[in-house]
């Protein structure tokens, strides 16, 4: 039944990539990927199905040796105390100019868009976003954030043309 959710959402999602009226969402230049790599706590995101009712989420990348790059989200489901729950997802580069536009697979053979289309130049804070403005993730290297920083993250991913009504902060729980 899992896996039947998987492939429905999916191809969802693909179908949906391509009915976008707005323009391509455009990326920052250049991503020093070995920089990016590490752990992104979601900070808010407009959730797919399996993020809704994530706490703690966690997205980590790691760079393989072929260039793709190793993905595990984290999250706990329901509460801070619920069943801990771990995808793997493979993230591809499909531009090795920027490093900034990746092919996100959680199922083959579809690769979902993921773009990074904020990055500080500290890579403290980035945004993820998808040309058809279906999701976005604000996510920071620390599992809380500066209500100011939030606050222009938040203002960024408006002026992309996503839907603010649909933009959720992500519990979050400091960790020891």
């Amino acid at each position: 039944m899992k896996i039947c959710k998987l492939v429905a959402t999916a191809v969802l999602m693909f179908v949906l990539t391509g009915c976008s009226s707005q323009p391509p969402m455009a990326t920052v230049d250049r991503v020093d990927l070995p920089r990016f790599m590490g752990d992104w706590y979601v900070i808010a995101n407009i959730p797919t199905f399996l993020e809704k009712d994530a706490h703690n989420p966690v997205e980590s990348y790691a760079l393989n040796a072929d260039g793709t790059i190793a993905t595990t989200f984290r999250f706990n489901a329901g509460s801070f105390e619920g069943e801990e729950k771990v995808y793997h997802p493979q993230g591809f580069i499909r531009n090795i100019e920027s490093n900034a536009e990746w092919g996100m697979q959680f199922l083959w053979p579809i690769k979902a868009d993921y773009r990074i289309v904020y990055l500080d130049e500290d890579y403290q804070y980035t945004v993820i976003g998808r040309n058809s403005r279906d999701y976005v993730w604000i996510m920071a290297r620390s599992a809380q954030i500066p209500d100011q920083t939030y606050a222009e993250l938040r203002d960024f991913v408006i002026d992309l043309g996503y839907d603010p009504a649909l933009l959720q902060k992500a519990p979050q729980q400091v960790r020891n």
